[in-house]
């Protein structure tokens, strides 16, 4: 009997335990399948998430090239790079880009654009996206430690053009830094000093997207070089590169300057007939025999010198590459270095004399010295020949030597006084009061270019004050003429050495110009020119 209740029990226990096996083998079957299908349903849901996140993506997108073609029609072009981005810009805007993909080894050679594949695009600071002109020039510039000098160079090539030369021709200052705070401060700058040319198009401002440049780590030195140097040469390569990238659209001819030059009088009709004048297939024209300055290209040679460049950025300078692309295209391996010489000459042809100056005496590269001059440049007339109307001078500088301020004025030299101290002033008084259409001052020279006049102002007496005001807000001109003493109005203030402008006709005569220095200097200032235009 105790045996059978044993039994019973043992059946029961195992009954029992069976029983539970099962009933959990089974849960755990329904519940593997609620957890794979909760699981399908959260994929799902986050596919769905990612495709809404990719259009809202491309809506904000689109909405963004929306407004920046709103704002770049109705305002000066203020576009950053991380707002070009996407396949619709290039037509929305208008503005040229860079299609990489003609030059697809590019990636190769800067491969930390990959990730940015078709979205590279320049910073339009300013511009009026002109195009089918003659002539681009391209001047590179960047925040220099020393001295700046890219006012001076601007003041010269639109100076020495006429109103012809500039509908046929676009500057396009580069600015190869990513400090928004320095750019847009230089941005305001060029627009005050040259709204007509900003106002007509023919002068633009881009600077390159922050992500362009690479780390410049672990660069290979090379010739003996500085890792400062080589890193600022090959930084060198990659702005000259940006720069033509952007220029090939929009002429025929690309010639790159520098920010640190002069030209001549009437340079840019001597450049351009000679250009078309040329029957041989050349690559380039140089109109100056410094490194890179006055380096005149066809637009459409620009992808194929680009491509060379990147492809050697790191190893050489810019001038060095281009004359190995010369020997690559020309010479024959076969003969002797005076025929490849002769042969790279039907490539690169000199014109004499130059007609582009360097300078600047501060490199780009911090700590160097670069008094280069250009010794075909001569020592031609930089301003077209004049004489000042007849006027009484008088100075509280003190001349060095001979140097005197009517050599500057009546045109037969220069005038060089020593040290300025605050307070000092050259007054020009004419005989007899003039309408005053513009005026040039320059001061430095080439030999002396540090010798300018610093925190110098330009001021006018008119014939008469009531009448010069109230001819002003009559004819509802904006003018922001600074009473000062004495009866003059303060006009303009030197920048980079020079002082130029155009008087307000409303302005009426003009007794006399004076210049006043603000604060003492401890370099002599050369007054290199006097140019006083009237109607």
């Amino acid at each position: 009997m105790r045996f059978k209740q044993v039994s019973l029990f043992a059946l029961l226990t195992l009954g029992a335990f069976l029983s539970l096996s099962w009933l959990s083998a089974e849960w755990s079957r329904w519940s593997g399948y609620e957890v794979n299908a909760y699981k399908n349903q959260i994929l799902k849901v986050q596919e769905r998430l990612l495709f809404l996140q990719e259009e809202n993506k491309k809506r904000s997108l689109e909405l963004s090239n929306a407004l920046n073609q709103i704002k770049c029609t109705t305002s000066d072009r203020t576009v950053s790079a991380t707002e070009l981005e996407g396949g619709m810009n290039l037509k929305t805007l208008g503005f040229s880009s860079f299609d990489f993909m003609k030059l697809n080894s590019l990636y190769y050679h800067l491969p930390h654009l990959r990730s940015h594949e078709n979205n590279i695009y320049p910073n339009i600071i300013f511009g009026k996206n002109k195009t089918g002109v003659s002539v681009v020039m391209g001047i590179p510039t960047i925040k220099r430690e020393k001295e700046s000098y890219l006012i001076r160079t601007l003041n010269s090539l639109f100076f020495q053009m006429s109103t012809l030369d500039e509908e046929d021709c676009l500057v396009i200052i580069f600015v190869a830094e990513v400090d928004e705070t320095y750019i847009n401060d230089l941005a305001k700058i060029i627009k005050a000093r040259f709204p007509k040319q900003v106002d007509s198009g023919v002068l633009e401002m881009i600077s390159p997207p922050a992500f362009y440049y690479p780390s410049f780590s672990n660069i290979k030195l090379t010739f003996g070089d500085s890792e400062k140097r080589v890193r600022w040469r090959t930084k060198q390569n990659l702005d000259y590169s940006f720069l033509m990238l952007y220029a090939q659209e929009k002429g025929k001819f690309y010639l790159q300057l520098e920010d640190d030059i002069i030209a001549k009088p009437k340079y840019f009709m001597e450049m351009k007939d000679f250009a078309l004048g040329q029957t041989s297939d050349w690559i380039v024209l140089e109109f100056s025999k410094l490194g890179f300055i006055g380096k005149l290209f066809k637009t459409k040679d620009l992808p194929l010198i680009v491509q060379f460049l990147i492809m050697f950025h790191k190893d050489k300078p810019v001038d060095w590459l281009l004359d190995h692309l010369f020997y690559v295209k020309i010479c024959n391996p076969e003969k002797d270095n005076l025929h490849c010489e002769k042969q790279k000459q039907m490539l690169r042809i000199q014109y004499k004399p130059s007609l582009f100056q360097h300078v600047g005496m501060y490199s780009s590269l911090s700590g160097k010295i670069q008094d280069l001059k250009d010794v075909d440049f001569g020592k031609n007339e930089l301003y077209p020949i004049h004489t000042n109307p007849p006027a009484s001078l008088r100075t509280s500088l003190k001349a060095h030597e001979q140097y005197s301020l009517e050599n500057a004025y009546l045109r037969r030299g220069f005038f060089w006084a020593i040290s300025p101290k605050a307070g000092n002033y050259i007054l020009i008084q004419f005989h007899n009061p003039l309408n005053i259409k513009e005026y040039v001052f320059t001061s430095g020279n080439v030999q002396h270019p540090g010798d300018k006049l610093y925190n110098t102002i330009v001021e006018i007496l008119p014939e008469n004050e009531t009448d010069f005001l109230s001819n002003l807000l009559r004819n509802g001109s904006n003018f922001n003429y600074e009473a000062t003493s004495n009866g003059f109005f303060k006009i303009d203030t030197f920048e980079d050495g020079v002082a130029q402008g155009i008087i307000n006709p409303a302005a009426g005569k003009i007794k006399a110009f004076r210049l006043t220095v603000l604060s003492d200097s401890s370099v002599w200032a050369i007054v290199d020119e006097i140019f006083i235009k009237t109607n």
